[in-house]
């Protein structure tokens, strides 16, 4: 389950982690203003929506008074930013930025235990500083046995390069940040940016909180932060429809039968050169209704302009795979996309039969998944 930048900022405060001044969240632009009215300082209007980038793409804005946080609301609330319409906004006191770091805590499947993340170059990808500054991000494997005391949050922000002036305070926080993520059974703590104030205190600017859903039962005050109505958010429509369904920022749209073949499918996607728009896993014994419902769904999506459907039948036959995908088809009527389906398994000759029968403009078969993906990247290429 993940929290939006408010909720997670209230969950560090209740953990005693210093963060930016309490702010309140607005649905309408009056509201905003009103918020902004009450302050009585320069705000800033952040948009409240489960993904990253929100600043490039205009969902955060430095206000000096009520008429442009109003005006900011306005521009903000309903904005799409990567398939997340805005429906809440965080209308909070500006905070004086001196420097900006990075800092996260996260579960690393490869050691099997924590990993910290520890950067001077905060208020970016960390992906991008990694890949262009390598040597100016510090990753520290941490024993959940041991866990992380002072000296070993000093050590790793040194290491990272944070000045002297900032380290002990920084340390103090990451501490708490460690045993606030182990105490919430947490999956990721990230802090981007901790901020050095202009006049040197330090603080979480911004949150990004992933909790364990699977250990939401032992924490009751957490699960009810799960917030299903996001505005008209493609996660949460999925998440009432019962689908297993992350949405990306691509113009592929992917689905498959298993969650291996799925991130497979992305991986080969990529390789290729394209960008997936999402993550859908049909399930181990996808039927044909469940497999319209999914592909009806990844069209819904306007950025998505090709869907590869990538089948391997087990449990899963190919044939009630195409009559799924020939359902769903009849279903939504007029379709603007093609759809590249690979079918393989268990009657995969009878499947593919019935889809060469069927004759449909918009179906493109493949047999081999490095073939449907290329298939799938020309057809973006071609427009």
């Amino acid at each position: 389950m993940d929290l939006m930048e408010y909720q997670g900022k209230d969950l560090f405060r209740r953990l005693g982690i210093p963060t930016s001044p309490q702010g309140e969240v607005a649905t309408t632009s009056d509201e905003a203003r009103r918020l902004a009215e009450q302050a009585g300082v320069p705000v800033m209007v952040k948009a409240q929506v489960l993904t990253g980038g929100r600043g490039k793409a205009g969902g955060v804005k430095y206000c000096a008074d009520p008429d442009a946080a109003q005006a900011a609301a306005d521009a903000i609330l309903g904005l799409d930013i990567k398939g997340h319409v805005v429906g809440k906004v965080l209308v909070e006191p500006a905070s004086g930025i001196g420097e900006e770091y990075y800092l996260s805590v996260l579960h690393d499947r490869v050691s099997k235990g924590y990993k910290i993340i520890a950067s001077v170059e905060g208020g970016v990808e960390i992906e991008q500083v990694n890949r262009n500054h390598p040597d100016k991000v510090v990753k520290a494997d941490i024993d959940p046995t041991v866990g992380l005391n002072a000296d070993g949050a000093r050590d790793i922000l040194r290491r990272a390069g944070l000045p002297d002036a900032v380290l002990e305070a920084a340390a103090d926080l990451l501490v708490r940040l460690y045993a606030g993520f182990v105490a919430s059974d947490a999956t990721l703590f990230e802090v981007n940016p901790l901020i050095r104030t202009t006049d040197d205190r330090i603080i979480v600017l911004d949150s990004k909180v992933s909790i364990d859903n699977n250990a939401l039962f032992r924490h009751p005050d957490l699960a009810e932060l799960d917030d299903a109505d996001q505005g008209d958010s493609l996660e949460a429509r999925a998440r009432a429809n019962g689908l297993q369904y992350v949405k990306l920022d691509g113009d592929i749209g992917i689905m498959g039968n298993g969650a291996g073949l799925v991130m497979s499918t992305l991986d080969v996607v990529n390789q290729e050169g394209g960008r997936p728009a999402n993550f859908l896993d049909a399930g181990g014994g996808a039927s044909a209704d469940s497999m319209a419902a999914g592909i009806a769904f990844v069209l819904s999506d306007p950025q998505v302009k090709v869907m590869l459907i990538n089948i391997f039948g087990g449990i899963t036959r190919c044939d009630d795979v195409a009559r799924g995908v020939l359902g769903a088809l009849e279903q939504i009527g007029e379709v603007r996309q093609k759809l590249v389906v690979r079918l393989d398994g268990t009657n995969a000759e009878q499947g593919r039969r019935l889809l060469d029968d069927a004759d449909h403009p918009n179906l493109v078969a493949a047999s081999k998944m490095n073939e449907a993906a290329a298939k799938a990247v020309a057809l973006v290429t071609q427009g």
